[in-house]
C-alpha cells in the first residue's frame, strides 16, 4: 500500500473530505472524524493526515478556505528599539534581567547577592565574588546578552576576556575575546564549550559591544535519567550566525567528556573566569520564554 496525503475537515460541524474517489470512500472509517470532533481539533479549520491507500489521491479540488487558519490568533510582540552599538532593547513580552540599574534578579551560587559591579547602565565581573545566575529558573527560551571585552585587555588564548552563558545553569556558550586572538575552535567565542565549534568568528574588536541572540530548547529526560530528547540550542553573534540548531551532548566540561545530568528549569549563569585579564562587561540582559 502506498502512502497518501487526504484532506479533510469539518464544515458547520460536520466531518468531510475533499477530492476523494468515490471508491475511496468505503475504506475510510469515519469513526475518526468523531474523534476529531470530540477533541475540539475541528476549529483549527482543518487537519492532514497521512493515510494509506492504494489509490491516487490529489488535491486540486480542495476548496482554498480548508487551508487557512484564523485561530489561535497570533499575539501581538511589540519589538524593542535599537541601541547605539549594537543590540536592541527588550521587546513587550520579554523578562529583563539586567536593565543596567542593579542586580536585584540575580544571586550568587549560594543564593546570596549577587555583587559584581553595577555603573553607567553595565554590570562588569567582579572575579573575586564568582559566578552570578538568575533567581528564576527557565526551560525554552529566547535570551539576549550582550558583552564588551575592554579596551587594551591584555593575554592570549583562553586568557583573554574569557566568561561563559550557561544554559539552565549546565551548557556553556563561551564567551571570549577572538579579536585576532586564536585557541582551540571549540573553546572559542560561540562554541558549545568543548563539543562544538562556532560556524564563524564574528567578533568584535576589544571596547565594542558584542551581542548573542540564543534560542534554546530543553532536553527531556528518561526516568533513567538519560536523555530522550537532547538540548538543542541556535546561536547568532552580531547577527551572524554561530550555531544552527545544534544539538548539545550533555556538559560542558573543561576536562574530560560531556556527562548526561537529569534536571529541570534552571537559570542563567554568568561565569567569574579565573584568568588574570582583566573582567569583561554585560548589559542589556532578557528573555523571552517559548
Amino acid at each position: 500500500m502506498e502512502r497518501k496525503i487526504v484532506s479533510f475537515g469539518f464544515i458547520n460541524g460536520n466531518f468531510a473530505l475533499s477530492g476523494i474517489h468515490l471508491e475511496v470512500l468505503d475504506s475510510i472509517n469515519l469513526g475518526v472524524g468523531k474523534l476529531f470532533r470530540e477533541q475540539g481539533l475541528y476549529e483549527y479549520g482543518l487537519i492532514i493526515a497521512t493515510v494509506k491507500f492504494g489509490i491516487h489521491e490529489t488535491s486540486s479540488n480542495v476548496p482554498h478556505q480548508m487551508t487557512e487558519w484564523y485561530t489561535p490568533e497570533v499575539p501581538v510582540v511589540t519589538p524593542g528599539t535599537v541601541i547605539q552599538g549594537g543590540g536592541f532593547t527588550a521587546p513587550s513580552d520579554a523578562i529583563v534581567l539586567f536593565d543596567g540599574k542593579d542586580l536585584s534578579k540575580w544571586e550568587n551560587t549560594q543564593g546570596g547577592p549577587a555583587e559584581w559591579v553595577v555603573k553607567d547602565g553595565v554590570v562588569t565581573v567582579d572575579k573575586s565574588k564568582g559566578d552570578i545566575r538568575t533567581k528564576e529558573k527557565f526551560d525554552n527560551f529566547q535570551l539576549h546578552i550582550e558583552w564588551r571585552i575592554p579596551e587594551g585587555i591584555q593575554g592570549e588564548s583562553q586568557s583573554r576576556g574569557n566568561s561563559g552563558v550557561y544554559l539552565q545553569g549546565m551548557y556553556e556558550v563561551q564567551v571570549l575575546d577572538n579579536y585576532n586572538n586564536k585557541t582551540y575552535v571549540d573553546g572559542q567565542a560561540g562554541s558549545i564549550y568543548k563539543q562544538t565549534a562556532p560556524l564563524a568568528n564574528a567578533m568584535r574588536k576589544p571596547g565594542e559591544w558584542n551581542v548573542y541572540d540564543i534560542i534554546y530548547t530543553a532536553p527531556v529526560f528518561k526516568e533513567d535519567g538519560t536523555y530522550r530528547s537532547y538540548p538543542y540550542v541556535t546561536i547568532f553573534q552580531n547577527g551572524v550566525l554561530l550555531q544552527n540548531n545544534t544539538r548539545i551532548n550533555g556538559t560542558t566540561e573543561y576536562i574530560g567528556l560531556p556527562r548526561v545530568v537529569k534536571h529541570g528549569a534552571g537559570p542563567i549563569l554568568l561565569q567569574s573566569h579565573g584568568d588574570p585579564s582583566a573582567p569583561i562587561s554585560f548589559r542589556n540582559i532578557w528573555i523571552r520564554k517559548l
